[in-house]
């Protein structure tokens, strides 16, 4: 490979740090971020990490846009369990399956709306949202709540009004993860998910959200690293000439800028390497690289630039193709801008009707996507603090394990006196139940669970639990597919902090949504 002098600016160089779109560590810039945007890095990711508050994270991009008043300064903020905004405390917004269990598009939209105003109000001017992944596959590990549903027409249009929504507040929106992620059983951030599905399939029900998003105008597009050998028998999604020029570009028309999924995911960084991954994506079709979840320093800035600027010269990637790329990232910096500088004109309305400061859209959505089911004995609602079991099987890389859920916290709000324990896969079923039983005492129960149909031990114990104390209250906070069981079962359809505040009115009879 070509040796490259590190810290040229010519125009190859600037070409290859424009497509990229790197993390780092901190709640300030360091010196070698504002370094690198200076000569020509044209975008950066934001993880929880870097976000304590909207103070800090509005004086953050200011920092960066100082530097460079075009920069593109993109986040993960899906809502619901995936919350960077609010890694902390978790989100004020249910998330997609809420969404689409409610199913009012003027909702979903409205909720983007009001998200996008507070990430524009913070300086954030991308969004790698929404998921438009139909959730095909209920024993899928990483989507599940992030999808709007199994449907596809449902999940197509609240696609469409979300993307509506985020950028009618001059935040655009990343459609993900092309050509869908949802019917498969494997996470990508742990190995290479496969589906072996026809094309009819693929057109009738993965692609379709994809459509309805390019046709509203989805300024940007996400690639999964998913194999679909009807399409590509050798190459994921994210690498594949096939999927991201022949299918999105010239087959659905796609004109908007392609970002790839985190390249230090392992389905591609254990597979192929981030150097040689990001230069296949860009020969294959891709305008920016997202990396910086994992890996988050300078030096994984300069290996992808220099692995990059090495391609052209030894004429693996053409010139022409890292230059349109570069210019599609830097269209759409010029539109956030042009955005940006139309909301802060005299007489130009920065707030549209439902989204004003302080909007509390994110609760009344949560409450909305509720759904309550009775046992065969009439409920009384709770006037004394309960136990709250909550049984756990580990969040997924793309939730993270910073984010709290549940509803102890929301129940002990309105309850005082409510406690709280949290119960894994590690003791068996009945040990487990009695565990909670002797914890809890006379007090009742809450049993918290989240996707217990994929879970065979969270099941059992929950049955040994009902077994003992039919009076026991149960709330599901993922995917609700096994049968309503407790004296009370509410389905939250996520787990967003609003998710559990709804919950907890329903339990106590108390708040707008009881």
């Amino acid at each position: 490979m070509t040796t490259l002098v590190r810290g040229s600016s010519d125009t190859l160089t600037r070409d290859a740090l424009a497509v990229l779109q790197p993390g780092f560590v901190g709640t300030t810039a360091p010196e070698w971020l504002l370094r690198r945007i200076g000569e020509g890095l044209s975008a950066v990711g934001l993880f929880g990490r870097n976000i304590v508050s909207a103070g800090q994270l509005a004086a953050l991009t200011a920092q960066l846009r100082a530097e460079r008043d075009d920069v593109l300064v993109a986040i993960d903020e899906e809502s619901g369990d995936v919350t960077r905004l609010e890694v902390r405390t978790g989100s004020s917004f249910p998330g997609n399956y809420a969404l689409g269990t409610v199913d009012d598009t003027e909702l979903t939209r409205a909720v983007a709306r009001e998200l996008g105003r507070r990430l524009a109000e913070c300086g954030v001017n991308l969004n790698w949202a929404p998921s438009a992944d139909i959730n095909s596959n209920p024993d899928n590990p990483v989507i599940g709540v992030r999808s709007f549903g199994a449907d596809t027409a449902l999940a197509a249009r609240h696609t469409v009004a979300y993307v509506e929504g985020l950028q009618a507040a001059g935040v655009a929106a990343c459609t993900k993860h092309f050509p869908g992620h949802g019917d498969t059983n494997v996470d990508s951030h742990h190995a290479m998910p496969r589906i072996d599905v026809d094309l009819d399939t693929l057109h009738a029900r993965e692609l379709v959200p994809f459509r309805a998003a390019i046709a509203a105008g989805s300024k940007a597009v996400m690639s999964a690293h998913i194999l679909l050998p009807a399409l590509d028998p050798n190459r994921p999604a994210t690498l594949s000439p096939q999927i991201l020029t022949g299918l999105l570009r010239e087959e659905l028309g796609y004109e908007g800028l392609i970002v790839t999924d985190g390249m230090e995911m392992q389905a591609i960084s254990s597979t192929y390497g981030i150097e040689r991954g990001s230069v296949l994506a860009i020969a294959a079709g891709a305008d920016a690289i997202c990396v910086g979840g994992g890996l988050s320093d300078e030096e994984t800035v300069l290996r992808l630039r220099d692995a990059l600027v090495a391609a052209v010269r030894d004429g693996e990637l053409p010139e022409e193709r890292l230059a349109d790329a570069a210019a599609r990232v830097r269209a759409l910096a010029d539109w956030t801008r042009r955005v940006r500088g139309a909301a802060a004109e005299p007489g130009v309305a920065s707030q549209e009707e439902g989204t004003a400061p302080g909007s509390d859209i994110g609760l009344v959505a949560a409450r909305r996507a509720v759904r309550v089911t009775v046992g065969p004995q009439p409920y009384e609602p709770l006037t004394s603090g309960p136990y709250v079991a909550a049984f756990t099987s580990g969040a997924n890389i793309a939730v993270g394990d910073e984010t709290p859920w549940g509803v102890a916290a929301e129940l002990a709000a309105l309850l005082p006196g409510t406690t709280t324990d949290t119960y894994d896969a590690s003791a068996d079923s009945s040990s487990l139940s009695a565990d909670v039983l002797g914890v809890a005492g006379d007090r009742r129960i809450v049993a918290v669970v989240r996707d217990v149909h994929r879970h065979p031990w969270m099941a059992d114990a929950l049955d040994a639990l009902l077994a003992a104390r039919p009076d026991t209250v149960v709330v599901e906070m993922g995917l609700d597919r096994a049968e309503p069981r407790g004296a009370l079962h509410i389905a939250t359809h996520g787990a967003a902090r609003v998710c559990g505040r709804a919950a907890a009115e329903v339990i106590t009879g108390k708040g707008a949504g009881a």
